[in-house]
């Protein structure tokens, strides 16, 4: 099967930042332009954020939020939100915005026409390249963003001794700035955050750049470091902030910053080099996608996006597939914060939505990859800002609900705020924190790792306490409903009020969840016996799913999915328990299966960039592999793709990305249902391809082949000791050791498999008589 390079290419600089190509160590990004004139690398460091700690509860929300029951349960939505924006919200002060640092301008003395200009991301190696001749002499540049050595390392040659000239000086856009030269050959740039709606800017920061020439000169004065007549040079940039954390923003920039540079700059350019591959290949070598590579995977990658829809370029899928890994672990490692809605790349300082943590979908999407993917590190930054949100959301859950536990909405930021915001209709939604939190039970899921989740039970059990606080009986039909709430940015009905309820759907479904999981988790632990009988019991109370009169799931109690006032709307919030949860399945569940799947096609295939992955996911998981290909297919269009390969809403959300390899994954291995399913969706478009390297629940990696569209072999370790259930569309030998397993059949489809002979199970098809 012909393959082809893990690259994006152009030959053309960067004209706009969605042409730029991203770097990030998970902490520290640019974004690079490549420019023949002028260099251009717009730095982020993921802890400059507006404001500064700060208190967003509501100490009065707690009187009105019986009268704000009552309201909705009479069916006075108008008048409950009227309320609700009057006395149950959070403080007037909107969470804060990620911010900028700014650029490197890199102003390059050279002369003379530019001809073979090839721009490049090598997703392999983590480095973006720009290559050009210039009056016939070959320059070269590199760009690598190192986790171990925590620098951006800039490196600019030419094939000509004493080529190298050039001006490096920052520009920002925030308020508070000021350059300067604290040596001969390094460059400072200091700052500080924004302060927004009267919360001071309490971030300050501190970026800098030390300039290694091989020959010619350095010198930096008064904020602008020139090189002159080197052969070689090597530009390390590092960005330290004073935030300590969500309580204090008053750590030692400076030092930091400075102990970053002295470090680095004791290693030369090679050694940075070889540290950073070797640190990320490490993770992104353990999963590869091959994908027939035709004549138009050598086009220009926008080239490739603008014409996918012709077909014919199935390498194009391998390609995002692995650029979206390449983006996870860029921007989420462990000691730094979690993917933001931008990943960790913005370059404005009142970015859209606030480039914050988005929690009613955008955050968790960002994270659907990191397990099946086998980037199970890339994690550990979401399970650190929920022991932060479950320690700032008991604030919330007692001032605004007088509940024990944790609570968290829709939004969240650096000061991690969790008392619901920006207005009524799309604020209170009080289960994104518990949406969170299942993350817990999924690490458990894939890996076994039970001290991990013993260390973390607290916060899947502080989400359930909440719960059972905060849950009521409707009485119209006595279920356990949560009140108030809302489906996740839709509105039942056109006007004001129109999103408030009680026991929307998705609520009912993420709780039956949770209460599982922490009854699991407490029994598998030994602990909290209590917990368990008062979850079991809550569990069986919650309203159950409906199915209304044209056959939809419902996704509110009321079967007012018909005429809801965006009958395509981008959210589609009742189908959590088909994806990502797990309470829908054809097997199990037929009914809401066959639902979920009319509600999916009334809702249609438009969509907003996240929107698409989600339903490329949904589809997969409907063993529809055809219709989820339709869906990339629409996500891969320039109007949801941009030149650099970052999906637009618009404007850019990183979560589209993400939610893409996800969905790749599920059609490709399945495991929700505590069953490994091998090409379960696979779409008509990748007759041949291979994969090694996903994880699947129950402690499973995998690896598959197939050909003409049919399984042609698979390779299942079990990681954590556990017996294979499997499920294969053929008949399959299986095999450990080269010895066969004992086999016992659960159902149609689903085999059962021992351990007998190894851990790692080999699967072939049956071969057909004759």
């Amino acid at each position: 099967m012909p393959s082809a390079p893990l690259v994006l290419w152009y030959p053309r600089p960067a004209r706009q930042w969605l042409e730029a190509l991203p770097v990030g160590n998970g902490r520290l990004g640019a974004m690079v332009f490549g420019g023949t004139e002028r260099e251009r690398l717009q730095l982020n460091e993921d802890t400059l954020w507006a404001g500064g700690p700060h208190d967003y509860d509501n100490p009065a929300a707690r009187e009105a939020l019986p009268e704000v029951r009552r309201l909705v349960f009479a069916g006075d939505h108008e008048g409950a939100e009227r309320l609700a924006d009057a006395a149950l919200m959070g403080v007037p002060v909107r969470q804060m915005p990620y911010q900028t640092i700014g650029s490197l301008l890199l102003d390059l003395h050279q002369e003379g026409e530019v001809s073979d200009y090839r721009r490049e991301l090598d997703l392999e190696q983590a480095r973006a390249t720009v290559s050009y001749r210039r009056s016939g002499v070959l320059h070269r540049r590199e760009v690598f963003a190192s986790v171990p050595d925590q620098v951006i390392a800039v490196r600019l040659s030419a094939e000509a001794p004493g080529a190298v000239s050039l001006t490096a000086s920052f520009t920002s856009p925030l308020a508070r700035t000021a350059a300067s030269s604290p040596d001969g050959r390094t460059l400072a740039l200091d700052g500080t955050g924004d302060t927004v709606d009267g919360v001071e800017g309490a971030v300050r920061f501190r970026t800098l750049v030390r300039a290694v020439a091989e020959g010619g000169t350095v010198e930096s004065a008064e904020g602008v470091l020139r090189i002159t007549g080197a052969d070689a040079v090597t530009l390390l940039v590092t960005a330290r902030t004073s935030y300590n954390g969500w309580r204090d923003a008053d750590g030692d920039e400076r030092g930091r910053a400075a102990r970053d540079l002295a470090a680095a700059g004791e290693r030369p350019v090679s050694s940075l080099r070889e540290r950073h591959v070797t640190d990320y290949r490490a993770l992104f070598d353990r999963t590869s996608l091959e994908l027939p590579a035709t004549p138009a995977a050598g086009r220009p990658t926008d080239e490739r996006v603008a014409r996918f829809g012709e077909g014919g370029d199935p390498h194009l899928v391998a390609l995002y597939f692995q650029y979206g890994r390449y983006l996870l672990l860029s921007c989420s490692r462990p000691g730094t914060q979690p993917a933001n809605l931008q990943g960790l790349w913005n370059d404005l300082t009142d970015p859209p939505w606030g480039c914050k943590f988005t929690i009613n979908i955008n955050t968790q999407m960002n994270y659907w990859p990191a397990a099946p993917a086998n980037l199970l590190e890339c994690w550990e930054p979401l399970f650190a800002l929920l022991e932060e949100l479950a320690e700032a959301g008991a604030r919330t859950a007692a001032a605004h609900y007088g509940a024990g536990g944790w609570v968290a909405h829709h939004n969240t930021d650096a000061w991690r705020g969790t008392a619901p915001a920006d207005g009524a209709f799309w604020g209170l939604w009080p289960t994104g924190g518990a949406w969170l939190a299942l993350a817990v039970h999924e690490h458990h899921r894939f890996t076994g790792d039970t001290a991990a989740l013993r260390e973390r039970f607290w916060v899947l059990a502080g989400a359930a306490r909440f719960f059972l606080d905060y849950l009521v009986t409707d009485p119209h039909t006595g279920a356990l409903v949560t009140c108030p709430s809302l489906s996740p940015e839709n509105a039942h009905h056109a006007g004001p009020g129109g999103s408030l309820c009680a026991g929307p759907a998705m609520d009912s479904q993420i709780l039956h969840e949770l209460f599982t999981a922490v009854a699991e988790a407490a029994a598998l632990l030994g602990t909290e016996p209590a917990l368990r009988r008062e979850v079991l019991a809550a569990r069986d109370r919650l309203a159950p799913p409906r199915v209304g009169a044209g056959g939809r799931l419902q996704e509110w109690q009321a079967d007012w999915d018909a005429q809801a006032p965006e009958q395509d709307h981008r959210h589609v919030s009742h189908l959590y328990a088909l994806h990502p949860g797990h309470g829908i399945t054809a097997e199990a569940t037929p009914g809401l299966f066959a639902a979920a799947r009319k509600s999916l096609e009334a809702r249609g295939d438009a969509g907003t960039g996240w929107s698409l992955a989600w339903k490329i996911n949904l589809w997969a998981r409907l063993l529809d592999g055809d219709r989820s290909w339709k869906l990339l297919a629409g996500q891969l269009t320039p109007e949801r793709t941009a030149p650099n390969l970052f999906d637009l809403h618009p404007p850019f959300q990183i979560d589209g990305n993400f939610g893409a390899v996800a969905g790749v994954a599920e059609w490709l291995v399945q495991s929700h249902a505590d069953e490994v399913a091998l090409l379960p969706a696979l779409p008509g478009a990748l007759p041949e391809g291979s994969v090694r390297g996903l994880l699947a629940r129950g402690g499973f990696a995998v690896d598959v082949s197939w050909r003409d569209g049919t399984l042609r072999r698979a390779r299942i370790t079990s990681r954590a000791g556990r017996p294979l259930r499997l499920r294969t569309a053929v008949p399959v030998r299986v095999t450990c050791g080269g010895r066969p397993v004992t086999a016992r059949r659960e159902a149609p489809g689903v085999t059962a498999f021992g351990t007998e002979g190894g851990a790692v199970y080999e699967v072939t098809p049956v071969p057909r008589e004759g």
